[in-house]
């Protein structure tokens, strides 16, 4: 009886993820389509109160974690190890999703070895290991690189890459077979929800979205500021996001504090309101140091805003140069005042690219073409969970 009890439920599918919070922004419409075409859906990530209360009101099993994002305690790595090894043997999934490096990397390898029937793994951006250059980036590099090779062997699999320049690294690394590469450029946006509003009155708003690491070029983007108000611009520069304390180029609070004090620039803070937030700009700027395909910007095109970021892989992929928004170069705060500047000081300028923006996230971003996208990558792997009939 417990065999047929078994046989008889539904095929799971499983989210090995790095947040509760990531996962329930950049996953959830996947797993809501999955779950639809019948698959149980699991989500395993460190607990986060809000996110999970999330993840349970849309009917799916959560999976606590014992993951920190930039811990490299090895027992605690050996920790997380054994619960991704755990957590597979005991659901016994059809398919795996992993989504970041952490999960890529452990949970890459227990699903090979267990022999899990169907993976995909989403490189969604490289971190800070391949942004810096110092010796202990260098050093960990070496040892994570075999791990990536031997994770992302599984005989049954696919690695979306959300850009050309990581498939690239990948690929010239010898990390990733191209027959099992998928390229799904970013996490789409609801272009119902993300939409142009009319401009509030009041100055101009330039806005920094993202979290409060130097990693995001929030560095820049003070220095721009500074710069800015220096010169007489009448404008208000706001940071709207959260610090990350596991990232090693997280801004103290004392530092955004004082940044507030001498009135360079205001901050909100995490907000859940991104499309309020983002009707209230005139630009949005991040100076990012590189990213798998930032959604921030994919929303703020949809929302209709001009945009400033570098020259960077992923980020140049959501900006045409001159046309959606300006592209800078890599850590330069005069050039990224500049590019502020320009578009501050003309407002036909910011509505062309505004409205160019909002043309190219209906022709490139919609969620709905990422989440066909990323159902039609599990049928490659797992095509009797997902029939062609049920993709369509």
């Amino acid at each position: 009886m417990p065999a047929q009890a078994e046989s008889a439920a539904p095929p799971r599918l499983l989210f090995l993820v790095n947040e509760a919070l990531f996962f329930t922004t950049h996953r959830l419409p996947v797993a809501v389509a999955a779950q639809a075409a019948g698959l149980e859906v699991h989500v395993a990530a460190p607990f986060d109160a809000g996110p999970v209360e999330t993840i349970a009101a849309h009917g799916f099993h959560y999976h606590d974690l014992p993951l920190e994002r930039g811990g490299r305690n090895p027992l605690a790595e050996l920790r997380l190890l054994a619960r991704f090894f755990a957590l597979i043997r005991r659901l016994r999934p059809a398919l795996v999703h992993h989504v970041a490096m952490k999960p890529v990397i452990y949970g890459g390898l227990a699903s090979r070895l267990l022999r899990v029937p169907a993976v995909v793994h989403a490189i969604t951006g490289l971190g800070f290991l391949f942004i810096r250059d110092d010796p202990p980036a260098r050093l960990i590099r070496r040892l994570i690189i075999p791990l990536y090779r031997f994770a992302l062997g599984h005989p049954n699999g696919r690695v979306i890459f959300q850009n050309p320049d990581d498939l690239a690294l990948f690929l010239a690394q010898r990390l990733v077979d191209p027959a099992d590469v998928v390229m799904i450029r970013g996490c789409g946006v609801d272009l119902q929800q993300y939409a142009p509003a009319p401009a509030p009155a009041g100055p101009p708003i330039v806005l920094f979205p993202a979290r409060i690491i130097g990693d995001k070029g929030v560095h820049e983007f003070v220095s721009a500021a500074s710069a800015l108000k220096a010169a007489g611009a009448e404008a208000r520069f706001v940071l709207a996001g959260r610090r990350d304390p596991a990232n090693p180029t997280d801004v103290p609070e004392a530092t955004i504090r004082q940044w507030q004090a001498d009135g360079i620039v205001e901050w909100w803070g995490y907000r859940e309101d991104m499309p309020s937030v983002l009707a209230q700009a005139a630009v949005v700027c991040m100076p990012s140091y590189r990213e798998g395909l930032p959604r921030v910007l994919i929303e703020a095109a949809a929302c209709g805003v001009a945009i400033v970021t570098t020259d960077v892989p992923g980020c140049r992929e959501v900006v045409d140069d001159g046309r959606t928004g300006l592209l800078v170069p890599l850590r330069d705060g005069p050039a990224t005042a500049a590019a502020i500047g320009r578009l501050l000081a003309d407002p036909e300028l910011r509505a062309q690219m505004a409205a160019a923006g909002r043309a190219k996230a209906e022709r490139e971003f919609s969620v709905e073409q990422f989440v066909a996208d990323t159902l039609a990558t599990y049928a490659q792997v797992a095509p009797a969970l997902f029939p062609a009939n049920s993709l369509q």
